[in-house]
């Protein structure tokens, strides 16, 4: 275990200004909060936060992000309040602290669940101030480290966990070698049998490869000092689950691998990559299709290289990253190394300062952390996340040159909305490289993105299953809140409206917003799309607005309507209307219709029974047949959802149309939703309406009924088309409906 003046030198040596006594205070404070406390380890308590601490010194990081790594366990683990570290060592050291507190005591439905709402408040802490997440990488950097004194069960949570979000995250932040630590530890515990299979295959390879490593790496450095360029040349082995993971991606032998060998030229200057690049592809073959310049083109989490594969000494194939000591330093230590190096040009070495908060990688978490806020809960958020994390990227253009990196399957879709969100929900088409392409087209390496947009144009809930970057997903589900939120309002407006009117009142939006305390809501839009969706009764808002006239008169109340074995025969009696039963003739066909006889269709078999698919299909339809032996043929108008389940079996479908007999006229089913105001006689004018247009009602459903309106789903038998759209114009004009459609299957 680290000791406490091994700590406090170890800091001082690369942050000489570093408050020693702050230091020791903390070490000192946190060892008496922990007290007695054991690791399952047996080990005290203590030594944990003392090596967390310890890795962030070799991470060189300031005193405050050292003094936080000691105290990080206190408030969750001890009986130590936020107030307490604020007063001891001030609010900076204590908001890192809280941020790095988990949520206790939080009443959640699921483990996944918990484990996403301390990511997403572990992210809200991150977009402060960075400091919080390296501090909780070093956290789980011990805790992988001795993971053997855990339970099996919890070693393979926490093993699961670090590979899916810790491991990815690192990465993207550009931490290199904590990704490679986080992956290796975590695949020894998920997949030990591998693991162990890996490393023992590693031996052998490298008992019969002995010296290659020094022999590369003594030519490479021999033909740079020979063209003059200054570079320091390393070579090292991939770790176990980098060979592992590339074996199951291409299905290939360990002995296939071609790269199991990397080696790294670090020379001074960008200028020197290139000219060392010179040397080494004019010395060796190069391997086609394995060159990319990251120096020109570099990723988003700051990384910078030039990667390529060659043909080196022994014939063995040799992976070359090129890359200045700043580029070196970024992709090892990611966003930690800008508390290293404060201006990117090198020129300046700033020790011990807090990390930069203008990195891109940091940038990308600032997004990610906006994509939080929209999201609908803590779930769907981690999900997104580990999509954006786990993707790898494809470079893309706009038409002025702007590089767009997108994660690789990326479409135009995510292009337009990592442009920018209004051009994501106004985009109708996209040229590809000057050629019009579908939207769905996945995106490749220097493809040159236009997007073409429309102000008429809003994004399709269907867009959600499309698009593959968690922003695009989120703006589009929002768009789609939106809309049905604009929807239900126009029609809690008219609600409020009618219910205002009934009590002698006039509706406005203004006096809504005097009573938004006693609604328990925001704005005058929420009242209205509550009313809308039926959460909120007109009623109880005229109530908010007038208190001071009391509860409305209890109205009378109406008799029951008694149900018979006759169907709707007690209902047909009140209101004086002609119904058909229920079952007369047989539910979906014409009265009389027994197989083929009576039904005016062409294109049909007369041995065949016929029936009407779910909805109906009336004269003026477009219609089609889909044969079912043994059962015969079902008719179905060819706007039918129901006609997908058939797209793979075209043998099935029979080329019909309508054959009418005008001297023979005869009802056809139809299916239609109505919305109705919650009123005295409101169904009695809606079946009124059908009743006086010829129509016959087989078959009345409430599917939803609330405290506003009423939603009716009818069964009705109608002539033809004009008939039935007659009969929708003659219900979309009465007060007391808001809508009607014919319904879809």
């Amino acid at each position: 275990m680290t000791r406490q003046y091994e700590l406090v030198e170890r800091v001082l040596s690369y942050q000489p200004t570093a408050d020693e006594a702050m230091l020791n205070r903390a070490y000192v404070y946190a060892m008496k909060a922990h007290g007695n406390q054991k690791r399952a380890s047996g080990a005290p308590y203590f030594s944990h936060p003392l090596e967390v601490a310890a890795i962030l010194a070799e991470m060189r990081l300031d005193n405050a992000t050292i003094a936080t790594a000691l105290l990080h366990d206190t408030i969750e683990d001890t009986d130590i309040t936020r107030g307490e570290i604020d007063t001891m060592f001030g609010a900076e050291i204590g908001t890192l602290v809280d941020g790095l507190t988990k949520i206790k005591k939080l009443d959640l439905v699921t483990k996944k669940a918990e484990q996403a709402e301390n990511f997403r408040k572990l992210l809200l802490a991150i977009s402060s101030d960075i400091r919080v997440l390296l501090v909780k990488f070093a956290d789980r950097l011990h805790n992988m480290r001795t993971l053997e004194h855990m339970k099996p069960a919890k070693r393979k949570t926490i093993a699961e966990e670090t590979m899916d979000i810790y491991a990815p995250l690192a990465g993207r932040m550009g931490m290199q070698w904590l990704r490679e630590e986080f992956e290796d530890l975590a695949f020894r515990w998920l997949n030990l049998n591998a693991y162990a299979t890996v490393v023992e295959r590693l031996k052998i390879l490298r008992a019969g490869n002995q010296g290659l490593i020094d022999e590369i790496e003594g030519e490479l450095t021999t033909k740079l000092k020979d063209a003059k360029v200054k570079g320091v040349v390393a070579g090292r082995e991939k770790k176990p689950y980098a060979i592992w993971n590339k074996m199951e991606r291409k299905q290939i032998s360990l002995e296939q691998l071609s790269d199991i060998y990397a080696f790294r030229i670090v020379v001074p200057k960008v200028p020197d990559c290139y000219q060392a690049l010179a040397v080494v592809h004019t010395t060796w073959r190069v391997v086609p299709g394995r060159f990319k310049d990251y120096i020109s083109n570099p990723k988003q989490n700051d990384y910078q290289s030039i990667h390529t594969t060659i043909v080196g000494p022994r014939h063995q194939r040799v992976e070359l990253q090129i890359r200045t000591q700043l580029m070196h330093s970024i992709a090892e230590y990611g966003v930690a190394a800008h508390a290293l190096y404060k201006d990117l040009d090198g020129k300046k070495k700033a020790k011990g300062q807090a990390p930069s908060q203008d990195s891109n990688a940091y940038r990308w978490l600032r997004h990610l952390v906006g994509m939080l806020l929209d999201s609908d809960n803590p779930e769907e958020f981690l999900e997104h996340t580990k999509l954006e994390l786990f993707q790898d990227q494809v470079f893309c253009f706009t038409p002025k040159g702007r590089l767009i990196a997108l994660p690789r399957g990326a479409n135009s879709i995510d292009f337009a909305y990592a442009v920018h969100t209004d051009v994501g929900n106004t985009c109708v088409g996209a040229r590809i490289n000057g050629r019009s392409m579908p939207l769905a087209s996945m995106l490749r390496n220097g493809d040159e993105v236009e997007i073409i947009c429309s102000e008429a144009q809003a994004p399709p809930a269907a867009w959600q299953n499309l698009a593959v970057t968690g922003k695009a997903r989120s703006a589009i589900r929002r768009a789609t809140r939106d809309a049905a939120r604009a929807q239900y309002g126009d029609l809690g407006r008219e609600i409020l409206d009618r219910a205002f009117r009934r009590s002698g009142k006039t509706f406005t939006e203004e006096v809504i917003g005097e009573a938004l305390g006693r609604l328990s809501q925001k704005t005058a839009e929420d009242v209205m799309a509550a009313v809308g969706r039926g959460e909120l009764a007109s009623a109880d808002v005229v109530r908010a607005v007038f208190p001071e006239e009391g509860p409305p008169d209890r109205p009378k109340r109406r008799r029951k309507v008694k149900r018979t074995g006759e169907g709707w025969f007690g209902l047909r009696k009140v209101m004086g209307l002609k119904f058909r039963l229920p079952g007369a003739g047989g539910r979906g066909r014409p009265e009389g219709a027994e197989g083929a006889v009576g039904i005016p269709i062409r294109g049909l078999r007369g041995d065949l029974p016929v029936n009407f698919a779910d909805g109906g299909a009336i004269p003026g339809d477009r219609i089609v047949g889909i044969l079912t032996p043994g059962q015969g043929i079902t008719i179905y108008p060819i706007h039918a959802h129901a006609l997908k389940a058939f797209d793979e079996e075209p043998e099935r479908w029979i080329d019909i149309t309508w054959d009418i007999d005008e001297d023979d006229a005869q009802r056809f089913p139809a299916k239609i939703e109505v919305m109705a105001m919650n009123e005295p006689m409101s169904l009695a004018q809606v079946a009124s309406v059908i009743g006086e247009a010829d129509g016959n009602i087989e078959n009345i459903k409430m599917t939803n009924r609330v405290a506003d309106y009423t939603e009716m789903l009818i069964d009705l038998e109608v002539w033809d088309l004009q008939h039935l759209n007659q009969i929708l114009a003659g219900l979309r004009a009465k007060d007391v409906v808001s809508s009607a459609a014919r319904a879809e299957d």
